[in-house]
């Protein structure tokens, strides 16, 4: 493979075990680091603490927030990074209606509802209708956030509705990069991936199908293959 390292970066209320499939099976070939959870007040600070840990250089994938946290280690330290992936994400700010949603929700989360949040979160927004069948996903999902706790939500509610804008730091974005989303995405839709791809230099995009905001638990030998691509080019 053509990257020193890879670096998966985990989304909104999710941890490490998001990516555990890929990691598996990338890490006979190079080294895999996956952030445990994100953590910090803004996306910056997010950012600059993975940045504390990792190695030198190396490729960076993230999925949903992790997106949105890679394109600002991007911006802090691009000379670092080899390749990037985004899953399921979005360069753009959050909207004035979502950032109400998230303030009714943190304030639900203090007085105890951090179940009851999550679970309005997963189903039916997180997962294809194929991946919601049997639940088995579904309660996966749950389990990472209920781990995380009330603390992490409130953090990561924060940091979302703070976030920057992007859009005018994607064509910057000059390494190989691989853009990947489900067809049944709601969270973030197949057009904005669209958007994001046609922005970055040298991308490609892969659109999957039966799959929503979770690919790499969803459809995770399909995000393999695209991944294993990804690091094979040479930068």
């Amino acid at each position: 493979m053509n990257a020193e390292a890879l670096v998966f970066v985990p989304g909104n209320m999710l941890d490490a075990s998001l990516f555990e499939f890929q990691r598996r099976h990338l890490e006979p070939a190079l080294p895999v680091f996956t952030v445990p959870a994100l953590r910090g007040s803004t996306v910056a600070e997010i950012a600059s603490d993975i940045l504390s840990s990792a190695p030198s250089r190396f490729a960076l994938a993230g999925l949903s927030m992790g997106g949105i946290v890679a394109l600002e280690i991007w911006r802090q330290a691009s000379e670092r990074i080899s390749h990037m992936a985004l899953f399921s994400t979005t360069p753009l700010p959050d909207t004035p209606r979502r950032r109400a949603i998230r303030d009714v929700q943190v304030a639900r989360v203090r007085d105890g509802g951090l179940h009851e949040v999550l679970a309005e979160s997963i189903d039916p927004h997180y997962l294809a209708r194929r991946s919601r069948r049997d639940g088995v996903l579904a309660d996966r999902v749950l389990q990472m956030g209920i781990g995380l706790g009330a603390d992490a939500f409130i953090e990561q509610a924060n940091a979302l509705r703070s976030r920057p804008d992007s859009r005018d730091d994607l064509p910057s974005v000059q390494c190989p990069a691989l853009v990947l989303c489900g067809t049944e995405d709601t969270v973030c839709p197949v057009d904005g991936h669209i958007d994001m791809w046609r922005a970055l230099a040298d991308a490609d995009l892969a659109v999957l199908a039966d799959c929503g905001h979770l690919p790499t638990i969803e459809r995770p030998r399909a995000v393999l293959h695209h991944l294993q691509d990804l690091l094979e080019r040479r930068t």
